[in-house]
């Protein structure tokens, strides 16, 4: 038996490289995540949450991983793709609150492509000169494509809509909601050009183009604030007058909310009479209007005699027009879905048509097509647009109408403010969404309108959240969820324009054209430019 001389006690423990496809892979997980991140970080930045700061910063970061490295246009696509979904998927579930998550899930899909579009915009432009201006140019693009198109568009979560709170909110002043998009987009493409400059210049000099990009729309609205206007009548030609917005609330919330309509009907009578016993007793100042909510009487009143009869003692016991939100229907078997001006002695007066009305939710596109996907899609509604200004007049009184969806839509408060409105009404019905953040995104879109046009807002919804908002955007009141609640406040009526609303779409149809003539450019430069391998960089980034 022969000892055994060897001093290895075992077999060495080495670490074995990661696989090569792995390797390879890593560089795309690492972007694909922070695409997504970016998306959470807009998100994150809408209401309820007073975290507006978060939208430049997420811009910023979807920036740096289309930016950073050269990228074919594809894979800008891909990342700008998962950048929407991080965004757009957390932002509308209340899309399906009582239908199921599919309707929500293929909408935020279908608006993340239009992300993703931003992402080869964005792979094409990074090598210009002036790169932060064009490719916030290019994010105006997309946004106005994405409220365009398809079924006339679907604005919702334009990055001006999460901004009521933010330092950039005068720019809305200027050029409107498209502007302060605008501006939100090349703060945060400033911020992105601006942490490249740190980490690849040793220069502090190469780091002021970047940084005055950054800055120049926060120091353009630190300028604006001091104009905005207040509550007070500051010109010759304004005067102030005393609203009542009214929120009766529901019997139920959902898609069924309106299946006792009499007793949504009763509930805004109720609230009304209450508002006129408060007035009787000195508790509250006599309103000149009261704007009740969207659908506060889905019994038509203009053939339904006895609503009729319950708006008009309503409207005698406060002693003021109501401005109803009714839903009518016509000879053809369609609805319309309506605002009149109800007085008690003289009864019904001029009315306001929606004109912009929800596909998949008022009306359904290729209706026969669609019941064959889902049981709900004979729950869509089958209303038809109106036409007209958005301007009805109350007690003598301009007031621009926009209902609901309407308010999310530049055209729509335009022309009514053209035309004469000097106080806004946003007639809401929320009951429909239960209890999710759009109440809160809805009104962030009424306090930007504020100060796009210079006008205070009353909100009016049937189940929350009602508010009165001021010139420069500062909400004065505001309700409760889910409660009956009348909010009464005196407010100014504004004869002069904004230079947002002189202008209109101008802005907008500029940036746009400012995009599409960078790209055309872009397009042309990378053509003639030598023939590079994009994807072998992106990998070794």
């Amino acid at each position: 038996m022969s000892a055994d001389t060897s001093t290895d006690a075992g077999p060495a423990v080495q670490s074995s490289p990661a696989p090569g496809w792995l390797r390879r892979l890593a560089p795309t997980l690492r972007d694909s995540l922070a695409a997504v991140v970016a998306g959470l970080l807009l998100f994150a930045s809408f209401p309820p949450r007073p975290t507006w700061f978060l939208a430049p910063v997420g811009v910023a970061l979807l920036v740096l991983v289309l930016t950073r490295a050269p990228l074919r246009p594809r894979r800008g696509f891909g990342y700008g793709f998962l950048a929407g979904l991080g965004f757009l998927v957390p932002l509308l579930p209340w899309v399906g609150e009582y239908v199921g998550p599919a309707p929500w899930l293929a909408l935020a899909t279908v608006e993340a492509l239009f992300f993703g579009l931003f992402g080869v915009l964005a792979v094409l432009l990074a090598r210009l000169p002036w790169a932060p201006l064009w490719l916030a140019c290019a994010w105006s693009l997309t946004e106005w494509l994405r409220a365009s198109v398809p079924f006339g568009g679907f604005p919702w979560g334009r990055l001006a809509f999460g901004q009521p709170d933010s330092w950039l909110l005068p720019i809305a002043s200027l050029g409107g909601a498209p502007l302060l998009s605008f501006a939100v987009a090349l703060t945060g493409t400033g911020l992105a050009a601006l942490a490249l400059a740190v980490v690849r210049e040793r220069s502090p000099r190469r780091w002021l183009a970047p940084a005055a990009w950054a800055a120049a729309m926060p120091l353009l609205a630190a300028a604006l604030w001091p104009t905005l206007p207040d509550m007070a009548a500051t010109d010759a030609d304004d005067r102030t007058v005393t609203v009542a917005a009214i929120q009766g609330s529901v019997p139920r919330l959902g898609l069924e909310f309106n299946a006792q309509r009499r007793a949504v009907l009763d509930n805004h009578v109720r609230e009304t009479v209450r508002l006129a016993d408060d007035i009787d007793a000195g508790r509250q100042p006599r309103p000149d209007i009261v704007i009740w909510p969207e659908n506060a009487s889905d019994i038509d009143p203009l053939r339904n005699a006895d609503a009729a009869t319950a708006i008009s003692a309503a409207s005698r016991a406060v002693g003021a027009p109501i401005l109803v939100g009714a839903v009518l229907v016509n000879g053809d078997g369609t609805t319309t879905n309506s605002v009149i001006v109800w007085d008690a002695d003289t009864g019904p007066q001029e009315r306001h048509d929606k004109k912009i009305i929800q596909p998949f939710g008022e009306y359904l596109p290729y209706r026969d097509f669609f019941r064959h996907l889902s049981s709900y899609a004979d729950k869509a509604g089958n209303f038809v647009p109106g036409d007209g200004n958005g301007v009805v007049h109350a007690a003598g009184i301009p007031v621009g109408v926009a209902t609901c969806y309407e308010v999310a839509f530049d055209r729509a408060l335009t022309e009514a403010v053209r035309d004469g409105a000097q106080l806004i009404a946003v007639p809401t019905n929320n009951a429909t969404f239960g209890d999710t953040e759009m109440t809160y995104q809805q009104l962030a879109m009424s306090r930007v309108r504020a100060v796009e046009h210079g006008r205070a807002v009353v909100v009016a919804a049937t189940s929350g959240v009602s508010a009165i908002v001021a010139p420069d955007g500062s909400v004065q009141q505001s309700s409760p969820l889910f409660a009956p609640t009348t909010l009464v406040a005196e407010v100014p009526l504004r004869a002069t324009t904004t230079l947002a609303t002189r202008l209109g779409s101008i802005p907008e149809y500029l940036l746009c054209l400012v995009a599409a003539l960078a790209t055309a450019v872009a397009v042309v430069r990378r053509r003639r430019s030598a023939p590079e391998a994009p994807e072998a960089a992106d990998a070794a980034a």
